[in-house]
């Protein structure tokens, strides 16, 4: 048998070295010497593996470095060495390491962490859930209080989410004893596995209940009150918190996500808080000038078109475009006019318009600039 060498000369530290550089040391050889990295030497790794992995059960104790430090191996399992301690929480922080490379169940670490069997057997949040609701484009600038039937996982009314029978319990798995898991023995190794009777939840249902049949949940449609405030656009998000699936064995449940769809406006076209539209004028309205009659979300409005007024000029209704969310004030309305010029003329139309023509004329228009200046540029 091999004589044992120093703990300190093992994990190549100094005995002054403090608890970090001892961590690391560890760290750095146990990723090195693990057994499942050395498939070509495997039996000396594991030898390596279990002589480093002794060390620091005892170096980074406090109480077995100071007996160790003061009596040298006869202060540390009465001198016999043996297979390392995991139960005093000396590997803690290593989990996520030897868990990158699979090895986070080596030797029971789960357990030790005290992690892996309480994510087994702690309540889980329910799953968010998603909704597209389809709405008109004046209620999205007034805003509306709505119901919604959704379909989602409810905790089962008649065992409260326990899955037994009601009047029966669930009873400590006979395989595991409740752990979860499952170890064996292998020479050196202590290798876990989820408990394939209870699949890792450490308890058995003798007696399911009748109505979820021991999935503690069942599927029922809920209705669900929405309020949709003013001047949403479209896609906009509302988060119903608890309106998703019911938690698994009293967890939470998930929030419910609200997707708007917001109809588009045969009249109104809208961009952020303000609306715009077109209006048809003829051509004696934007000749004489006029009054119309313009829709807006509130009702009619009345807008007066100036005599002279040009086809495209746009005018601004202050106040009657869509709500600002979340802030105040309201957009406003741009009403564009259109001169529409009449398809067809009757006689004694054709006869009018003959014998205005000589009195109107083109008299400094942009349009008779722009003309004038290209014609003199062309011929100079």
């Amino acid at each position: 048998m091999n004589q044992k060498r120093d703990y300190y000369e093992v994990l190549g530290v100094g005995r002054d070295a403090s608890e970090p550089e001892i961590k690391s040391a560890y760290r750095r050889q146990a990723l090195q010497y693990h057994p499942d990295r050395n498939p070509s030497n495997h039996e000396e790794a594991t030898e390596k593996f279990k002589e480093i992995t002794e060390a620091y059960s005892v170096l980074a104790d406090p109480q077995k470095r100071a007996a160790y430090d003061h009596y040298g191996f006869a202060g540390v399992n009465g001198g016999t060495g043996g297979q390392p301690d995991f139960s005093s929480g000396a590997f803690s922080g290593f989990e996520d390491i030897l868990n990158a490379f699979g090895f986070g169940d080596l030797f029971g670490f789960g357990d030790v962490f005290g992690q892996s069997r309480a994510r087994r057997q702690a309540p889980e949040r329910g799953a968010d859930l998603r909704y597209d609701l389809q709405i008109g484009f004046e209620e999205a600038a007034s805003g509306l209080e709505t119901k919604v039937k959704i379909p989602r996982m409810e905790t089962c009314p008649e065992c409260g989410g326990r899955g037994a029978k009601r009047g029966s319990e669930p009873v400590v798995c006979p395989a595991c004893g409740g752990r979860g898991q499952i170890r064996r023995q292998q020479g050196f190794f202590t290798l876990s596995q989820t408990c394939p009777q209870c699949h890792g939840t450490g308890r058995i249902i003798r007696e399911l209940c009748p109505d979820c049949h021991g999935e503690g949940r069942r599927r029922e449609e809920r209705i669900v009150e929405i309020k949709i405030p003013p001047g949403v656009e479209d896609g906009t998000r509302l988060r119903v918190r608890g309106g998703g699936e019911a938690g698994v064995q009293g967890g939470p449940s998930g929030d419910l996500y609200v997707v708007l769809r917001i109809r588009e406006h045969p009249f109104f076209e809208r961009q952020g808080s303000n609306l715009y539209c077109t209006i048809p004028v003829s051509i004696t309205q934007a000749t004489l000038g006029t009054e119309i009659k313009v829709p807006t979300l509130k009702g009619h409005e009345k807008l007066r078109i100036p005599e002279a007024t040009q086809p495209n000029t746009v005018f601004r209704l202050r106040g009657f475009g869509f709500p600002r969310l979340d802030r105040h004030g309201t957009g406003d309305l741009y009403v564009k006019v259109q001169v529409v010029v009449p398809n067809r003329l009757s006689r004694e139309q054709r006869h009018l318009l003959e014998s205005l023509a000589p009195s109107v004329r083109v008299e400094n228009s942009p349009l008779k600039r722009s003309v004038s200046g290209n014609a003199k540029d062309s011929y100079g």
